[in-house]
């Protein structure tokens, strides 16, 4: 969640270290220009599940529902006899909605899910709380956060030791389910809340990067754009950034990436013990980026600039096919699902919009996004961006092969009228404007065929919630 394109050294950053997946990049294809459809956590999950764009499965914010009747990879996988399981955030609601999973072994963030989850059922029985999280995510707690919360931007080590830490849990669930498999076919799908704000990752990895050594991203500026400013403030009050806080964020944003990578690094040396990992499409992704300082911002939200669009993209195909190789075409998330269903030889439903990427390694000639307003949206070329509003003074045009860094608009520019109006006309072709969608909740959706599920309405909920009110409350005494 969160992991942005370049901060992995398989994309060529020379700070951060992730051998684990620059390991599987050597042995698959890297997606150069990868983009997710949508820059926030759920309506880019559904869309990398179901192939279908924001406007097309109805899944507009971090609090809906995919309809039953779409079809996503994992049901089609387990119609064709795969034993499906996923692990880790999945960010869905209700929490254990059924996208084609047998098993669904979680650990929440964001909103209610948090209390119906595996993980912080296990922190309960552990006698533990994450409150840096919390903190984090939770207004109540939010509201009296501590100054080194507010002066850090989220980042300090976790309150929680390496083995209690979320990273490690989905890692140790995920290597468990690996160590069931066997010769019949089967899908795991592995979801890490981290490197998501709150930056908290736990000791020793807090100490892993040294943030005075860091080299900025690209597109820092020593302060915001008006414009930027005029979309959002941000989840931490943009202005308020500062290189110093940047670095210190910098710092366990790559700490929290390597943590993950370590245990990238554990699945494939199972794989490889267990004598499966040549015969396994691997893939790596993440569901958006992060400004991570691009034009003085942090986090997501705001204009689709490419670092919370951008995300890495590495497929390890079944016998190493093309191992090492980079496709430097246009590809987007949602032709994830139609890749991996193509690899199985399972049948790709009609409907999805996506593309097998093993027969279309050129890429496509455009990708498309979609903001949460229904009326923002993105078209990107390998050599232009168009960000166009229904409000048309908060549109824009960047020419990127001469600004890659999308700081002059060129919206109004009378020498780019020409090349605007091609890029509109994509967009009105691609059929975005005709038919704006509702967004789709439903808390009655069929839930996943797993033991573990809570029962709805049966008081654990407001349990939990006690708890960890509770726990936050002796924590807070403590500090």
């Amino acid at each position: 969640d969160q992991h942005r394109w370049d901060c992995v050294g398989a994309y060529g950053n020379r700070d951060i270290q992730t051998p684990g997946i620059d390991a599987l990049a050597d042995d698959g294809v890297r997606y150069a220009n990868a983009f997710c459809p949508f820059p926030v956590c759920t309506p880019s999950r559904y869309s990398l599940l179901s192939g279908l764009y924001v406007h097309q499965h109805l899944g507009w914010s971090n609090h809906c529902t995919l309809p039953a009747g779409i079809d996503t990879f994992p049901k089609q996988l387990r119609r064709a006899g795969y034993r499906s399981t996923a692990v880790g955030k999945m960010h869905f609601t209700p929490t254990y909605l059924d996208v084609g999973f047998d098993e669904m072994w979680l650990a929440e963030q964001h909103g209610p899910g948090r209390y119906d989850d595996d993980y912080h059922r296990w922190l309960m029985a552990e006698g533990l709380c994450d409150r840096n999280d919390l903190e984090d995510q939770v207004d109540e707690y939010r509201e009296r956060a501590t100054a080194c919360y507010w002066e850090n931007m989220g980042a300090q080590v976790s309150n929680l030791d390496e083995a209690h830490h979320s990273t490690t849990w989905i890692g140790d669930k995920a290597m468990e389910t690996l160590a069931s498999w066997g010769s019949e076919s089967n899908l795991l799908m592995v979801g890490f809340i981290k490197p998501h704000h709150p930056f908290d990752p736990p000791a020793p990895w807090d100490m892993m990067y040294d943030p005075r050594s860091l080299s900025l991203l690209p597109g820092w500026t020593e302060s915001c754009l008006e414009a930027d400013l005029d979309h959002s403030s941000g989840f931490f009050p943009h202005k308020d950034l500062t290189e110093a806080s940047l670095r210190k964020v910098m710092a366990l944003y790559y700490a929290s990436i390597s943590q993950i990578d370590h245990q990238v690094g554990r699945m494939i040396n199972l794989l490889k013990e267990q004598g499966l990992y040549d015969d396994t499409l691997i893939v790596y992704t993440s569901d958006h980026g992060d400004y991570m300082g691009f034009h003085h911002l942090l986090l997501k939200g705001g204009a689709m600039y490419d670092p919370t669009m951008r995300v890495p993209l590495i497929l390890k195909y079944p016998g190493n096919a093309g191992a090492g190789s980079v496709g430097r075409g246009l590809t987007s998330n949602v032709d994830v699902a139609p890749t991996i269903l193509a690899a199985a030889g399972v049948a790709t439903p009609a409907m999805m919009a996506g593309r097998d990427l093993a027969s279309h390694p050129e890429g496509s000639p455009f990708v498309v996004g979609e903001s949460y307003s229904r009326n923002h949206y993105m078209l990107r070329t390998d050599r232009d961006k168009l960000i166009l509003n229904r409000d048309e003074p908060n549109s824009r045009y960047y020419d990127l092969e001469t600004d890659p860094l999308e700081l002059d608009n060129r919206f109004r520019d009378s020498t780019c009228q020409e090349r605007v109006s091609k890029l509109k006309a994509m967009l009105l072709r691609w059929t975005l404007f005709q038919a704006p969608s509702v967004c789709h909740l439903d808390y009655e959706a069929p839930l996943a065929p797993a033991a573990n599920a809570p029962v709805r309405n049966d008081g654990h909920v407001d349990e939990r919630e006690a708890y960890f009110r509770r726990m936050m409350g002796v924590l807070s005494k403590v500090l």
